[in-house]
């Protein structure tokens, strides 16, 4: 994934009629809208490049400069196309100055998918030469094709022996359909029931209609049968170490969906709420030995981030009297090594699909600040700073009880 040089840029700025370039003069007026619109279609390469796409921040419609002044603000707005949630699964992308045609433009480079199609707002943009649009069924087919042959994760494989009988149909078209494709869309086209499952990567293909891992992670009637680590093991131990008496021990297993609730719902009822009154008063005084929203990040995150392949082992909830352990089971992934672990602004996804269906239902909001969230939280709070041990094939999360 390297840069473009500077000729291949001042080339793409030049062609017209390119398929893989979009100026903006201005990140104002509708070109946020237009310019994730592209992104989206950069990353979806319908004509199968295998080449990034270019936006130019502060180009004509000419392929003149605009002239304007590349702040780090605008920088990370256009960051924000990436991590801000409206384009599943997040996009791979690059943001910089760059000095083109002796102007400084800002440059947002996009990488191809390596799981089409990908999804702005519930919809699939495309691009055939200049012009942006939705596509239709056949494009949509041919993005299907795409994935099936050049899958990389996963999340996206086919579950051989499987069978499209093992997804539950009721789920998908009443529940989670709704929510993953725009209602105009859904109104609008005709799609057989096995064309909208492998539009959204939940079978390999219309012609291969095996239920692929995300498929029977989010729509599986026993998912737990066809992916045996998709669960996680919670433990309540009365006590600070190894070996202490367990008084709670549960397996959650199911979808995800499922799983995120149900493991929401332990939470609560182990995360005791202290109640006192202040002294004289009648003001209600509440504290708490952890906040929610940090352990909801946190084990989100684990649940997204750990691997399902190669291994049996779930992800791991260990509550201790003076402390919780969140385990799961793979390290760090692609961009993320074990020196940038936690760092703002550095994130890579193992498990693309697992995001977006996280994002599609509601239980991930932006991609890559759950750590930073649940930091946020936590000194709110009162409680340690978050301690992490990064190593190549587990990550543990500690999280500290507040004094």
């Amino acid at each position: 994934m390297n840069s473009l040089s500077d000729d291949e840029l001042a080339a793409l700025l030049d062609n017209l009629e390119s398929d893989r370039s979009e100026r903006k003069r201005a990140w104002a007026g509708d070109a946020p809208e237009k310019a994730r619109q592209a992104a989206c279609a950069f990353a979806n390469d319908l004509a199968n490049h295998g080449k990034p796409g270019v936006l130019f921040i502060g180009a004509n419609d000419d392929g003149s400069a605009a002239h304007i002044e590349v702040t780090d603000r605008l920088l990370q707005t256009l960051s924000d196309i990436k991590t801000d949630g409206k384009t599943v699964p997040p996009p791979t992308l690059t943001v910089e100055t760059r000095v083109v045609k002796g102007a400084a433009m800002a440059i947002v480079t996009v990488w191809p998918a390596d799981a089409p199609p990908v999804r702005y707002e519930g919809r699939i943009w495309i691009r055939v030469g200049p012009r942006r649009g939705q596509a239709s069924a056949q494009d949509e087919r041919i993005l299907n094709e795409k994935r099936r042959y050049r899958d990389r994760t996963f999340d996206a494989h086919p579950i051989q022996g499987c069978g499209l009988a093992e997804l539950n149909r009721v789920v998908f078209e009443n529940e989670y359909l709704p929510q993953a494709v725009a209602s105009d869309v859904l109104t609008s086209n005709d799609r057989s029931y096995e064309e909208r499952l492998a539009s959204l990567g939940m079978i390999a293909s219309v012609d291969d209609t095996t239920p692929t891992v995300i498929g029977v992670l989010t729509l599986g009637k026993t998912p737990r049968t066809w992916v045996p680590c998709a669960y996680v093991q919670f433990l309540r131990i009365r006590g600070t170490a190894w070996g202490d008496a367990i008084t709670d021990e549960q397996e959650l297993d199911g979808t995800l969906d499922l799983v995120l609730r149900r493991l929401d719902d332990k939470i609560k009822a182990t995360l005791a709420v202290s109640v006192d009154f202040a002294s004289g008063t009648t003001t209600e005084i509440r504290s708490t030995p952890y906040p929610l929203s940090a352990l909801q990040q946190l084990t989100r995150n684990a649940i997204m981030h750990r691997s399902y392949e190669g291994t049996n082992a779930p992800v791991r909830v260990y509550w201790f009297d003076d402390r919780i352990e969140i385990t799961n089971p793979g390290g760090p992934y692609g961009t993320v090594t074990v020196e940038n672990f936690g760092r703002p602004g550095v994130s890579d996804y193992r498990n693309p699909q697992v995001a977006a269906v996280l994002k599609t239902m509601g239980f991930v909001q932006r991609f890559g600040f759950g750590i930073a969230e649940a930091r946020r939280s936590l000194a709110a709070n009162g409680n340690p700073p978050l301690e992490f041990q990064v190593e190549p094939s587990i990550i543990l999360a500690t999280v500290r009880r507040a004094p």
